[in-house]
């Protein structure tokens, strides 16, 4: 048995595909399960298990004839015998009986299934995660979706133990505060708004030093993010800079944080699948579709849809009486 996934989005989306991969192995044990992602996503699947390759293609990119052809050409040689596909155009469909997969599984809308064999229908008013395993319904599978979960290499939880040595977190057990506040260039180059002020994160974070002084903080400054973190250490002395080359080493980090403070990221995801409490900010952006219904994982909604009308007393009412 052989199983292709076709996974377009970021890294963030292939973490919420996670539960449905893990059920796919679960549902067919022997299994080979390969996926199809955007060239940006590969770095997620360090942390899933559930998942034999990995396979690049821009979907999203410009791709001519022969890019396709490619595609179509090594999917074919995986000759394989399920093929899901996130999506609800018609072209998913045709996409996938061009690579010649016997069944054929994806999202409809309506009542129109256009060479899909397994089509299930679009609920998109719930958690993201449980809507792509939905997808698991055209193979009768139709358990709850499992909870977001990673597995973190042990190299990588290593180096997150010398990291928090090196700047002094987690001292005597106390634990830290971790802050999450850049955006992807992807994200950027859309006008996706997700990056919240510089002078509010330093109201936020004078509050907490007030009130706590022993509790270190720590910002995470991704390969994207120079500016941003700059701009923070400026404004905010005393907290400490990370920088984890790989998704692995930041889910350790997240892992081992007390509280983190974040936008709506690929890193909010991680901290939901290592069950650590956080508090998100969501600009245009919905909560109840991306977080799961648990009191460990709180979502601020902006009022005005814009991240950076978020108060910073509503950050803090969560953070000490949330």
């Amino acid at each position: 048995m052989r199983v292709v996934a076709l996974v377009p989005g970021g890294i963030g989306d292939q973490i919420l595909f996670f539960p449905t991969l893990e059920d796919v192995k679960r549902q067919y044990p022997e299994a080979e399960v390969d996926v199809v992602v955007e060239p940006r996503a590969r770095a997620a699947y360090r942390v899933c298990p559930h998942v034999d390759r990995v396979l690049a293609f821009d979907f999203k990119g410009r791709n001519g004839p022969a890019d396709w052809l490619n595609l179509l050409g090594v999917v074919r040689d995986g000759e394989y015998d399920i093929g899901l596909s996130l999506g609800s155009s018609w072209t998913v469909g045709f996409l996938l009986w061009l690579m010649g997969i016997p069944v054929r599984v994806s999202f409809m809308k309506g009542t129109k299934s256009t060479l899909l064999t397994n089509p299930v229908q679009l609920n998109p008013d719930q958690y993201a995660a449980a809507l792509y395993h939905d997808l698991l319904k055209g193979l009768g599978v139709t358990t709850p979706a499992p909870d977001l979960k990673v597995s973190i290499p042990r190299s990588d939880l290593e180096w997150a133990e010398g990291e928090r040595q090196r700047l002094g977190l987690d001292t005597a057990g106390a634990g830290y505060i971790l802050i999450h506040g850049g955006s992807s260039q992807m994200a950027r180059t859309k006008g996706i708004d997700k990056i919240y002020p510089v002078e509010k994160w330093q109201q936020v974070i004078q509050n907490i030093q007030t009130r706590q002084p022993d509790l270190p903080i720590a910002i995470v400054q991704g390969p994207e993010d120079q500016e941003w973190a700059a701009a923070m250490l400026q404004s905010c002395p005393g907290i400490k800079v990370t920088s984890p080359d790989d998704i692995g080493k930041l889910a350790a980090l997240i892992a081992a944080a007390s509280l983190m403070l974040c936008t709506d990221s690929a890193p909010m995801h991680l901290g939901v699948a290592v069950k650590t409490y956080l508090v998100a900010l969501f600009g245009p952006t919905d909560p109840a579709k991306l977080l799961p219904c648990d009191d460990r994982f709180i979502g601020i909604k902006s009022p005005t849809g814009q991240i950076a009308d978020i108060a910073p007393e509503k950050i803090l009412e969560k953070i000490w009486g949330g």
